[in-house]
């Protein structure tokens, strides 16, 4: 197993923003990565401590939904696994999932937002609209809650209650998948309730949706994100593109610097940035990948530092980490 040092409790160094030489900024984080068997192999900080995955809790739900009869698939289905960008395909499918169970948007239990993608919300602010409830982030997992709801007769107004049957439903999914017991109850940035899972139960939980069996609602959610991983995330997302870069590569980021992913044979991972830094998790992943053994392109294992209008710098795992052997 490799084991990366901890300072004094806390947890390692696991990115770093270098501008014109210097490194200006350091992120520390833990890291969990798993080999084709299962077995830790990775190990970065304590993996064993509870969080929420934000985001990269939907893959599960999603699966909870198909169990409990949620009739989606394809695009539709990887929406409702989505942090989309709230383009308007995105919004289009959303209505779609909603139609198609006698709902409209005033159902939706998200709040208003802009979309996370900048043209289409400048096109939005062109035309005269505000923010709205499709638009946001999470309303494909949204949309796709109420469906199941509606399936099984269950009521709609109340479907973000922890104890509501659907939210119930849920936990159990996501407790089973990770093989641990969720600690905390908490509610995500969009309303819902949200399961606290170690990093370690994370990576196991995306193991699961890829090894299963063909057809099984695990590897139906799967296979419908790698197949469309824009329905995910976006156009110019940073999981659409890793998705299109790694054959097989599941992957689903959250909130709070987070990222979880598995490979078509098994090994996965999860990552979390302690400061909540968007920026750094990427890299971090990119680097969890390749002590995993996973070919990355070298374009993906760092993002731009900005000067002016030139590139001065980098942001990218610290060397600690992503050099280990």
């Amino acid at each position: 197993m490799m084991i990366f040092p901890e300072h004094n409790d806390v947890n390692p160094v696991v990115a770093e923003v270098v501008r014109s030489g210097m490194v200006e900024s350091r992120h520390r984080g833990a890291v969990a990565g798993l080999a084709a068997d299962g077995t830790q192999v990775v190990s970065a900080g304590d993996t064993a401590v509870p969080f929420f995955p934000r985001s990269a809790n939907k893959p599960l739900q999603a699966t909870a939904m198909l169990r409990a009869g949620a009739e989606l698939d394809g695009e539709l289905l990887a929406l409702a696994a989505a942090s989309h960008s709230g383009e308007d395909y995105h919004v289009d499918g959303v209505r779609k999932i909603l139609s198609g169970a006698g709902l409209t948007e005033a159902d939706l239990g998200c709040p208003p937002s802009w979309p996370l993608d900048q043209e289409a919300a400048r096109r939005l602010i062109a035309r005269g609209e505000g923010m709205s409830r499709v638009r946001m982030n999470c309303s494909g997992k949204h949309a796709a809650m109420l469906a199941t709801c509606v399936v099984n007769g269950w009521p709609t107004s109340s479907y973000l209650s922890p104890q509501h049957p659907l939210q119930q439903a849920i936990v159990r999914t996501v407790e089973e998948l990770a093989g641990e017991r969720a600690p905390a109850t908490g509610v995500d940035g969009c309303g819902a309730p949200l399961f606290a899972l170690t990093l370690a139960g994370l990576a196991r939980a995306f193991r699961v949706l890829v090894l299963a069996a063909p057809g099984t609602p695990e590897r139906r959610v799967a296979d419908a994100m790698r197949a469309h991983p824009e329905w995910t995330s976006g156009t110019v997302r940073e999981e659409r593109t890793l998705m299109d870069a790694v054959p097989g590569l599941l992957i689903k980021g959250g909130a709070e610097g987070v990222d979880a992913f598995a490979l078509s044979d098994g090994r996965a991972g999860a990552v979390k940035i302690d400061d909540g830094a968007h920026r750094g998790r990427t890299p971090v992943t990119v680097a969890t990948l390749r002590l995993l053994g996973a070919a990355v392109p070298d374009e993906l294992a760092t993002a731009p530092v900005i000067g002016g209008e030139a590139e001065v710098g980098v942001i990218r795992a610290a060397e600690g980490f992503a050099h280990q052997s």
